[in-house]
């Protein structure tokens, strides 16, 4: 009489994993690649870092209107603002525009990873390096003797946090639209340029006053929007509705764009 066979150790289970593990993967992978990127890491750490040092050095010789308040009190949120927008849009759109030219997107799209699976680790990768760069700068503020108001703690922390999701969401859809509708070198000129452009002279690190006959409308930019919304968080520690209004106003119009003209490759 035989014996029955011994018990598999393994016992296989062809599938796709669930989607909460495969969208944890694709996060962590994001952020590596996000991270190991040199130019990206210019545009998160090493400009912000140089602009809020330069900035508190050289702010009593360039006589800048900072609403008698130390200028590292005003600088800080903006730089923070700045880091928001450069990795939610320049970085965004730059790694997006150039999976689309190598047809990454196309082909994790044909993977058991669902598309919203994908968009959803994007966003949390996002959502990491941003926190990696506010974290970052935060320190840096600190040291340069940056002291957030402490008037009303909670209502300062809950409106940067609305300000940075709000930011972040506006910016990341602008810049996928950018990145679906261009070529990959083109997106890379256009984002650096925009991302040029809104830093000297769209309100994101100094106040909208500062502009003077300009801030009307420079006011409606989002990169305006962000800085004054983070500005009114941390140094005046208000909500600043209309600021949040403009940012959403950005981001839906970002993303209904992206909707409609968006392609895998």
């Amino acid at each position: 009489m035989s014996s029955p066979p011994p018990t598999s150790t393994f016992a296989p289970r062809p599938g796709a994993a669930p989607l909460h593990r495969q969208v944890a993967a694709q996060a962590r992978m994001e952020s590596r690649l996000m991270l190991r990127n040199g130019e990206q890491l210019l545009l998160a750490i090493v400009i912000p870092v140089i602009v809020l040092v330069g900035g508190v050095a050289g702010a009593d010789r360039l006589g800048l209107d900072l609403e008698g308040h130390r200028a590292v009190d005003v600088l800080t949120p903006g730089v923070l603002a700045l880091a928001v927008m450069s990795t939610a849009f320049t970085s965004v759109a730059i790694a997006t525009g150039f999976e689309r030219r190598y047809g990454v997107i196309k082909r994790l799209g044909a993977s058991p990873l669902p598309r919203h699976g994908l968009l959803l680790g994007k966003v949390l990768a996002l959502l990491n390096v941003v926190a990696l760069q506010l974290v970052s700068l935060v320190v840096v503020g600190l040291l340069l003797g940056w002291r957030p108001t402490l008037e009303h703690p909670a209502v300062s922390l809950a409106s940067a946090v609305l300000a940075v999701a709000a930011g972040t969401w506006a910016f990341a859809s602008l810049g996928l639209f950018v990145a679906g509708v261009l070529r990959a070198e083109a997106v890379l000129a256009l984002a650096n340029l925009v991302y040029l452009l809104l830093m000297a002279g769209g309100g994101v690190v100094l106040p909208t006053s500062s502009y003077g006959a300009a801030s009307g409308a420079i006011q409606w930019l989002p990169s305006a929007a962000l800085g004054d919304a983070m500005r009114s968080a941390l140094v005046d520690a208000h909500l600043d509705a209309t600021a949040l209004l403009v940012l959403i106003a950005w981001g839906v119009v970002g993303t209904l764009l992206t909707a409609r003209t968006f392609t895998w490759e």
